[in-house]
């Protein structure tokens, strides 16, 4: 029985990859367009043992590997990143960096582990400012050593697995290396996303040397090696993740980011041998008697959505229903509100003083409800008071965010679950290939490029060693301490949106989970309304804008993994938007 178990666990595997090889999902970034859907049956996965999704079909299947063979979710994360900086370059890899929410399942405990990117001791205030004082461009500052922060997720996949694994650290590297040297089939995803930044990619002749083939850039099904990822991870399985951050591939960094032919940055060795993973206390706020939990500071991602939720929940959305213009509208505001206030307040808490507690009091959260009373759109949206103790008073932020990132949702059979957003900031990051055959990350432009309006000082300004604001939000959600919903995103600062849809939909207005995730988006941030383009609700457009909103109807390709966890067993289910699956057993 258990040899049939085993045959019929590697078949399903196998015809799940050959059908995502064959149907995934592919969009253009940024603005992108909706395409062919893949969908396994057009329902989530189930299983009563464990589940892993990722936004990758190898990545899964990897994953799936470690569990079935009695490893952790920690352990499974770490043979996925490997595989995801492989054949997901663009998103996130060793260059970059992360935020890991662990549910224990021995101790009922939320853990959370800060894997962001530092900035490096050389960085100053004037880095982003051109020679008039005025901010650079986005991508005269994304592209090139100017915009790379220390990465600090191969420390991460290290710390995690040693606290939460039970596998031999160097096993979890083995299926990557061996795709490194065999080489994938190029998904119609990234061959797209090399196609529309072919420009950019072009800037290096390291990092266009890689994505091309025969002298022209590679397409969709084509093979892709990379030797050099493989010495690189080989390095790190017999080593550890210190070999990444001493010797010669954290030497190779440093070359790479100071160059004086790659718009330099002052990243250098010392910065990297000091790199260390944080554990912070997790942010949990209530809603309708469940527990939100989520990253805190340098993250906005929890504290956004808590506000946003906190603020709902004195509203009945359940009676108005997803279809509803007035429940978009309260949506839609209390976004607005909650963004007002992440631009004024939300940083690096090891920098500046965070009002966690304030922002998330349920009588502030009760005033700023009233202001959504009006039955209209606000006509203006400012930051509220959340405490007159504040040591410190803040101008708006203004960073810009662009989407890339990855997320990986997993419950082990051992009932501990992970939610990991994963990240090298925009698509292909600084656009830099290391000679360890990996991308490094653009992540310093997710500071504000000013760092004061008329002598008010930015929370989220550059300095020496912070970590700059993200919004992304890996989630647990728990009802009686037992997780119901391990999720994240991506999709920049549109992150926190789609954690927040996916959360309603199945909480008030129960939706399974591959429904909540696949149910049309709907982003308000910063006063225009988005719809998503082709998902079925444009309907919805004039009468948001009879409300007094400014309506756009674009694609909003969320890349959200969730599983829900219920007496039913485990359903995880990937967003069809994407090219990722989701494997149980």
């Amino acid at each position: 029985m258990r040899i049939f178990l085993i045959f019929f666990y590697i078949l399903s595997v196998t015809v799940s990859i050959a059908l995502a090889e064959e149907q995934i999902t592919d969009s253009i970034f940024p603005e992108g367009s909706t395409s062919l859907k893949f969908e396994v049956n057009g329902k989530s996965a189930r299983s009563d043992n464990w589940m892993v999704v990722t936004a990758n079909p190898l990545a899964s299947e990897v994953g799936a590997k470690v569990l079935q063979n009695g490893g952790t979710a920690a352990d499974a994360m770490v043979a996925v990143q490997a595989m995801l900086g492989l054949v997901e370059p663009q998103s996130s890899g060793l260059g970059g960096g992360a935020f890991l929410v662990w549910f224990d399942a021995k101790t009922k405990e939320v853990t959370t582990l800060d894997g962001r990117e530092t900035a490096p001791s050389g960085v100053n205030p004037e880095m982003f400012l051109g020679k008039n004082g005025k901010p650079l461009k986005f991508f005269e500052a994304v592209v090139g050593g100017l915009s790379v922060g220390v990465p600090g997720t191969p420390a991460l996949m290290e710390v995690a697995q040693k606290r939460w694994g039970n596998q031999t650290w160097s096993s979890l590297f083995m299926d990557a290396i061996y795709i490194a040297e065999t080489g994938f089939k190029v998904s119609p995803r990234l061959a797209k996303l090399i196609d529309y930044d072919q420009e950019r990619l072009k800037t290096f002749n390291s990092t266009a040397t890689y994505f091309s083939l025969n002298g022209e850039f590679i397409k969709a099904g084509e093979i892709l090696r990379n030797s050099h990822y493989a010495e690189t991870l080989k390095t790190l399985a017999f080593n550890g993740s210190k070999s990444f951050y001493t010797g010669d591939i954290a030497k190779g960094i440093v070359n790479t980011v100071q160059n004086k032919n790659n718009n330099p940055g002052v990243l250098s060795l010392p910065d990297l041998y000091n790199y260390k993973v944080k554990e912070r206390e997790a942010i949990c706020t209530k809603y309708r008697g469940f527990d939100i939990c989520g990253m805190g500071p340098p993250s906005s991602g929890a504290l956004s959505v808590g506000i946003i939720l906190g603020t709902l929940e004195n509203f009945d959305l359940r009676s108005l229903g997803p279809k509803s213009a007035e429940a978009w509208r309260l949506i839609g505001d209390a976004s607005r509100l909650s963004f007002a206030d992440r631009g004024r307040y939300m940083a690096d808490s090891d920098f500046v003083f965070v009002p966690v507690n304030g922002l998330l009091n349920k009588d502030y959260l009760a005033a700023r409800a009233k202001l959504l009373q009006t039955g209209r759109a606000l006509e203006y949206v400012h930051p509220g008071v959340p405490s007159y103790n504040l040591t410190n008073f803040y101008a708006d932020d203004q960073s810009i965010e662009l989407p890339s990132t990855s997320h990986i949702s997993i419950v082990d059979s051992y009932g501990n679950a992970l939610a990991m957003t994963t990240t090298i900031e925009n698509a292909f990051g600084s656009r830099l290939m290391t000679p360890g055959g990996f991308l490094l990350n653009n992540e310093l432009t997710d500071f504000s490029f000013k760092t004061n309006i008329d002598g008010v000082p930015i929370a989220n300004r550059v300095e020496p060693g912070k970590r700059p604001r993200s919004s992304m939000s890996p989630t647990i959600v728990l009802k009686d301490n037992k997780p119901i919903l391990v999720l994240g995103s991506t999709g920049g600062s549109r992150i926190i949106g789609f954690v927040v849809k996916t959360i309603i939909a199945h909480i008030d207005w129960g939706m399974d989970v591959k429904t909540a995730i696949d149910f049309p988006n709907l982003i308000n941030r910063f006063g225009t309304f988005d719809i998503e383009m082709g998902a079925g609700l444009e309907k919805l457009a004039d009468q948001l804008m009879e409300l007094g909103f400014v309506v756009k109807i674009r694609p909003l390709n969320s890349g959200t993994h969730a599983i829900s966890l219920s007496a039913a067993g485990l359903h995880g289910a990937a967003d069809y938007r994407r090219e990722g699956i989701a494997l149980g057993f």
